[in-house]
């Protein structure tokens, strides 16, 4: 029989229990990207989470679909991190305390749950590390809460 994890979604008849009959609707998946890279339809939902605007970038070549400033870091959060690695495990207990007490939290993943349903999500960023920025944490932190 076929094990359906939480992430996937199925209308399933079985004939016998090794044979999945009708669909399974897999959720897509949340992506990362810089904005910095050429967008691609594979992008989906392009969702900018960074608060300031990414330098170089004019409003009108970044094409994104919404930027819900207020589930990034806090502006003191952001400063004290500084994209530096050493800081990077007190600014994850930090930005997720963040997270957890953010009156926008419920609408943010609300929205990013219902365009999986359709699309994948691809969070955009302007940092230059992949792995030391804050859209790691962001994107751990929504996936758990889906």
């Amino acid at each position: 029989m076929k094990t359906i994890t939480i992430k996937e979604q199925a209308v399933c008849h079985h004939k016998n229990a090794n044979e999945p009959k009708g669909r399974v609707n897999k959720m897509h998946q949340i992506q990362m990207k810089r904005v910095y890279e050429e967008a691609a339809k594979s992008d989906g939902f392009r969702v900018l989470v960074d608060r300031l605007w990414p330098r170089g970038v004019k409003k009108e070549d970044l094409p994104y679909d919404w930027w819900p400033k207020d589930i990034t870091p806090s502006k003191e959060s952001r400063k004290a991190f500084n994209h530096e690695a050493e800081r990077m495990e007190e600014f994850t207990v930090a930005y997720q305390s963040e997270l957890d007490d953010n009156p926008f939290s419920e609408e943010f993943i609300a929205k990013i749950k219902e365009e999986l349903k359709n699309q994948p999500v691809t969070f955009l960023y302007a940092a230059k590390n992949p792995k030391i920025n804050h859209v790691v944490l962001l994107k751990e932190w929504a996936e758990s809460q889906l």
